[in-house]
């Protein structure tokens, strides 16, 4: 008798605590997302784009500074319309060469922002603030309207030879909203060129790789990524997916920054720092609703069901990431910057991405990326070679 009271009472105590651990497994899930920085690289203050389609400008300054932190360099607040005045006069000639049958547009490409640091150099952001229109923050709608008609005015003309100044009156609109680019400039009591202030910053221009992870160009290749604002032509290295997810998780782990651009157009990506890919063929189910609830509400309002809380993803291919890229569902959005790692209340890991929006968000200007999510929408990264594992970097010849 004794035994079975002892057995009945082991029975209970066995029920209760599994009644215990279901609640504290629903108390996890009812509280939203809550996150625990695993690794955390260092970064400089986020910034606020604003009104300007400027994000690949301010990601990959954003790079740029972390890798100066990172080299023990100090922290570096350098101007992103500097870079912006440059890439879109460029941008402007490619144009105008084509006869505007190619993209004129105000974005642009992590590329860009090394390629003026390679070919114009660099400035700090109190010698170029770029805002010369009385706002304290970038608006560009004017710029970018004033600048398109311009530009297609001469690319689109019916003209039978171009001035040789035709450049010049596009520079004086930039220069009337971004400032000029100075020739020379004085800083911390030093004279410097833009070319001998990016030399003394100590970064090599040709230590950044690019890559990418797509089907229709062969691996361990270098790829031309077919968007508009690849505009240069610049190529990636194309890896499988697994080992491109490999190389920002090493980078990561290994105190370096990621430049990511991504496409932030799906409905996992929200406005207050949250990046998933959850099945929303499975939202009823997920979330907990009754399929007559879930079939009867608003687009938006399953959205917000679908990242309130950790839930399942999808299955993220490397043939599923090739079709959302062939039928136009990624595209080259925005860019960011991937600085660290976290895990959420179930252990599962995310990106923690410096964004471009100021900080008035829920995790003040960063975003916490899925694995899925970027596995599924990234159009390619910007690393350091360094941060490439090495068995990956001999596969594509940097080392």
């Amino acid at each position: 008798m004794k035994n079975l009271i002892l057995i009945a009472a082991l029975g209970m105590l066995s029920l209760n605590a599994g009644a215990k651990d279901k609640a504290k497994d629903k108390t996890k899930q009812e509280q939203g997302f809550v996150f625990t920085t695993v690794k955390a690289n260092p970064i400089t203050s986020v910034k606020n784009q604003n009104r300007s389609s400027t994000c690949w400008s301010f990601s990959t300054i954003g790079f740029l500074e972390s890798e100066l932190l990172r080299m023990g360099k100090g922290d570096y607040d350098l101007s992103e319309m500097f870079v912006v005045h440059h890439t879109m006069i460029d941008r402007a000639q490619n144009y105008v060469r084509y006869h505007g049958d190619s993209s004129f547009a105000p974005g642009g490409s992590a590329y860009d922002v090394v390629y003026c640091l390679k070919n114009y150099g660099m400035v700090p952001q109190e010698i170029m603030p770029g805002i010369m229109y009385g706002d304290t923050l970038p608006v560009h709608n004017e710029l970018d309207a004033v600048a398109g008609a311009y530009t297609d005015a001469i690319a689109k003309g019916r003209l039978t030879k171009l001035t040789p100044v035709w450049k010049k009156g596009l520079s004086a609109i930039y220069d009337t909203y971004l400032g000029q680019c100075p020739e020379k400039f004085s800083y911390k009591g030093k004279e410097y060129t833009p070319l001998t202030f990016a030399a003394s910053l100590g970064l090599n221009p040709d230590d950044y790789i690019s890559l990418t992870s797509f089907t229709h160009h062969p691996f361990y290749t270098e790829a031309n990524i077919e968007v508009p604002d690849n505009w240069r032509n610049e190529t990636s290295w194309n890896l499988p997916l697994d080992e491109f997810m490999a190389v920002i998780e090493n980078a990561v782990n290994n105190g370096y920054t990621v430049a990511w651009g991504s496409d932030v157009s799906e409905q996992g990506f929200t406005r207050d720092g949250i990046a998933v890919m959850p099945d929303a063929a499975r939202g009823a189910e997920l979330t907990g609703s009754d399929m007559a609830r879930w079939t009867g509400m608003k687009e938006e309002d399953k959205r917000k069901e679908l990242t309130s809380k950790p839930l399942p993803e999808i299955n993220v291919t490397q043939e599923l990431r090739q079709e959302g890229f062939d039928n136009w569902q990624t595209g080259d959005d925005h860019g960011m910057l991937i600085y660290g790692i976290a895990k959420d209340q179930n252990g599962k890991p995310y990106f923690m991405v410096k964004n471009s929006w100021g900080t008035n968000s829920k995790y003040k200007g960063t975003w916490y990326a899925s694995n899925a999510f970027v596995a599924y929408k990234t159009i390619n990264i910007l690393v350091h070679k360094d941060a490439i594992p090495a068995e990956i970097a001999k596969k594509i010849g940097i080392k």
